[in-house]
């Protein structure tokens, strides 16, 4: 698909000329498989803290949006993954400089070429988005969507850092827990059960 095919798509909402684009998700489950995971959240919490070389010891390390990193020490350096629900400007794309970006939003109008051309490019299905938003009773972050994602492939463990919540806000913007569409109780409560059920999985 050339650029102005990509457009036309995404005016369009034609989600199967989207999906070519993407790499199955089969194939991305199948890249989780084994992996010691350190998902990081931007909650400002994170940064007292000095998970930073635990994180960086991570066969995978997945952020999340423009995902700041005030310190190495709090926040570790690398960047595996990337887990988008906006768009990402140049400098934090080069600052990242992930080697995958999955594209978790369902807002496709938001995604653009750069993203949807990157090597190893996954844009998550329409139809998990919804499951996960009637399970929640409320739109997911792009953090529980990718918990979902990663608790469902064969990875031998799932750290979570920097979810907390919105208990201490977040990094990334200034708006408070009221004027963001999610349900963060319901989600605070969903991974708890999540982490009882699968003892691969840890909230540090």
């Amino acid at each position: 698909m050339n650029r102005l095919g990509f457009l036309i798509a995404r005016t369009l909402r034609d989600e199967g000329a989207l999906q070519r684009l993407s790499a199955p998700q089969s194939a991305v489950l199948g890249d989780l498989a084994g992996k010691r995971i350190a998902l990081v959240g931007n909650a400002r919490a994170l940064a007292d803290t000095r998970h930073g070389a635990q994180i960086d010891a991570a066969d995978l390390v997945i952020r999340i949006n423009r995902a700041p990193i005030p310190s190495a020490e709090s926040h570790g350096s690398r960047t595996d993954w990337l887990a988008l629900a906006v768009r990402l400007s140049a400098a934090d794309r080069t600052r990242l400089a992930p080697t995958r970006v999955l594209w978790m939003s369902p807002k496709r109008k938001r995604l653009d070429w750069r993203t949807a051309t990157s090597p190893g490019f996954y844009l998550h299905p329409l139809a998990d988005y919804q499951a996960l938003k009637a399970r929640l009773g409320a739109p997911p972050t792009t953090g529980a969507m990718m918990i979902d994602l990663i608790a469902r492939s064969d990875m031998a463990r799932l750290e979570l850092y920097g979810f907390d919540f919105f208990a201490s806000l977040s990094l990334s913007g200034r708006r408070t827990a009221d004027q963001v569409p999610h349900d963060f109780k319901g989600e605070s409560e969903w991974v708890h059960k999540l982490m009882l059920a699968d003892r691969r999985i840890a909230r540090h």
